[in-house]
């Protein structure tokens, strides 16, 4: 029997050795990876700038604690500081994490208890974050969640102007849900949740936890529209695999999170944050972002062309590279059938295929998936 609690349905797969946007199973096996490790391998499987930037920091200390002056940090926050527009970092080691700090920052800045986020949004599996996801299936069996979270439609305008209150410490939203189907919020929406946090006083948390390092071709997704959030958190592809995570949030904040007030024993371990700095160095860059966006326009367009006579697609959409095609039928089958034909996907939820190839897949692997996944859904 296996010690391992069966909290996943693994695939029969196990990976041997992997490079760029390709993995190999024990048997030989070669798969296109469009699922990098559920949007964490921005950059693919073992980049080499990444990989050298792990092995220098190896050879200087792994750990010490958050006890100590640690450059690394700073340097990272700095970086993330000057892309996001927010002023201050608390690093952790999950998205999670991130947006457990989130929480807690904003009840305490502002006193009061209610936060907002939409139904089938998804911000983690601590207490905390179950409570704040807007998914029935994540919180069942778990008993009463911690009290003061509400639920709106995500883009219903009028919900989230019926109920944020006085008593609303902060909305959180998701600018495209991953594990809500690949959902895009509306400029209209967005300009709603700014209003309505204005109204009541609230702040606004972006969960750029899969959004976020140039995944939808800007360095995070609320930079798509005329926004500046009070906190956004990330991780997955912070540090292309590695386990880190990072809540940002403007200055006004700091003094709510001073010494004592939170912490993380492995939060900003060197390994990570060397990892994540090199990560930057690339993902962020003006030219990267650029092609991110040009393949990610592409995909969508080769991906309606290839399978506009399928009766059985109701609806492909996404932003950058982060891309989901709604069925009319569940697709677990789906994706078996394509690992057979060398395609890793995923789904978002039981209705839609979900694609996150890393950021610097190349024109041809697009063009090999798109022929494999228009050959399954057409009926091939």
């Amino acid at each position: 029997m296996s010690h391992l609690f069966q909290t996943y349905a693994r695939w029969d797969i196990t990976p041997e050795r992997a490079q760029g946007s390709w993995l190999t199973g024990h048997n030989g096996k070669r798969y296109l990876d469009f699922t990098a490790g559920i949007g964490v391998l921005n950059l693919g499987h073992r980049p080499r700038e990444v990989e050298q930037a792990i092995q220098d920091q190896l050879g200087l200390y792994w750990h010490t604690s958050n006890l100590f002056q640690q450059p690394l940090q700073e340097n990272l926050a700095d970086v993330l500081s000057f892309y996001s527009g927010l002023d201050c970092a608390f690093f952790c080691n999950s998205g999670a994490e991130a947006n457990e700090a989130a929480i807690k920052l904003a009840k305490k800045a502002t006193g009061r208890k209610k936060i907002l986020s939409c139904l089938q949004s998804f911000h983690g599996r601590t207490y905390a974050t179950m409570g704040a996801t807007g998914q029935e299936k994540v919180r069942t069996g778990y008993g009463p969640m911690l009290d003061a979270f509400d639920y709106v439609a995500f883009n219903d305008c009028e919900d989230l102007l019926r109920k944020a209150d006085n008593d609303t410490a902060a909305i959180l939203i998701e600018i495209i849900q991953g594990e809500g189907g690949i959902h895009c919020a509306d400029s209209t929406f967005i300009q709603t949740v700014k209003d309505a946090a204005k109204a009541v006083g609230a702040l606004i948390i972006i969960d750029e936890v899969q959004t976020g390092i140039g995944r939808t071709g800007k360095p995070f997704a609320f930079q798509h529209y005329d926004l500046s959030p009070d906190i956004i958190t990330v991780a997955k592809g912070l540090a292309n695999g590695l386990p880190i995570g990072a809540m940002l949030g403007k200055k006004e904040l700091a003094p709510y999170f001073s010494a004592g007030s939170h912490g993380s024993t492995f939060g900003g371990n060197p390994i990570s944050v060397a990892a994540a700095q090199s990560v930057l160095n690339i993902a962020l860059q003006d030219d990267f972002l650029m092609e991110v966006e040009k393949k990610g326009k592409w995909l969508l367009n080769a991906l309606d062309a290839s399978m506009k006579e399928c009766g059985d697609v109701i609806e492909i959409r996404g932003l950058g590279l982060m891309v989901g095609i709604e069925m009319v039928y569940e697709v677990k089958d789906v994706l078996l059938d394509l690992q057979k034909e060398g395609l890793l996907v995923l789904n978002a939820g039981p209705n839609v295929i979900r694609l996150l190839p890393p950021l610097n897949v190349s024109e041809s692997e697009l063009e090999y998936a798109v022929t494999i996944m228009a050959e399954r859904l057409n009926g091939g």
